[in-house]
């Protein structure tokens, strides 16, 4: 499937959305950054298409990315979510820090969730995404642009972190190594990855690898 669109026709497939949805669903506020949502959401249910595609056998196996099996990767992808929902929290809070909530949490580890059995390593990515589309959901105007520092020592606003998980969830499904193609990216998401390059690896992922 070709998963390119026009700007035309991601606001037709926005309409469609809403309409199947129907009264009473949530929507994302007026001011949130709808284009990246959507290629977001998107990259998401392709991800989750190529890992279902994957039988537990073939979850053992390596990834695209040297040194990385899949299920390294695709506990990286979850985690991800989780700690992308985290900031927007904390930006409908109204809170200057990402906080884990519990103080006695520890930290992902991305590390350990690869050694999640299989179907409980499918429900981390599934779980996290889910709660991930709540989050951005339930932001605000303000919160879009809510300035938040992060546990890994960034500043950002979850409006920055949108275009982040876009980028990264599309080119991971093409990393899965399980016929993901670029030529299945949105247009204009795949012209910003020919100009601007592959975004470097989070140092979670290079730290485990080199590991």
């Amino acid at each position: 499937m070709n998963g390119t669109l026009r700007p035309r026709e991601e606001e037709q497939a926005l309409a469609a959305l809403r309409e199947r949805q129907g009264e009473g669903a949530r929507y994302d506020s007026p001011s949130a950054p709808a284009r990246e949502l959507l290629w977001a959401r998107r990259g998401a249910a392709y991800f989750a298409r190529k890992l279902g595609e994957l039988d537990d056998d073939g979850l053992e196996g390596q990834s695209l990315l040297p040194g990385c099996g899949r299920r390294l990767l695709v506990s990286h992808v979850g985690y991800q979510a989780r700690a992308l929902a985290r900031i927007a929290e904390a930006a409908r809070e109204e809170r200057a820090r990402e906080s884990l909530g519990d103080p006695d949490q520890p930290p992902d580890d991305v590390a350990l969730g690869a050694t999640l059995p299989a179907h409980a390593l499918r429900y981390l990515f599934e779980h996290a995404q889910a709660h991930l589309n709540v989050e951005w959901r339930d932001l605000s105007d303000a919160a879009w642009d809510w300035s938040v520092d992060t546990l890994d020592g960034r500043r950002v606003t979850p409006r920055d972190t949108v275009r982040e998980r876009a980028l990264s969830i599309w080119l991971h499904a093409v990393d899965l190594g399980n016929g993901g193609s670029t030529h299945d990216f949105p247009a204009e998401l795949l012209a910003l990855v020919e100009a601007e390059g592959r975004p470097r690896l989070p140092a979670e992922l290079q730290t485990v690898r080199s590991g």
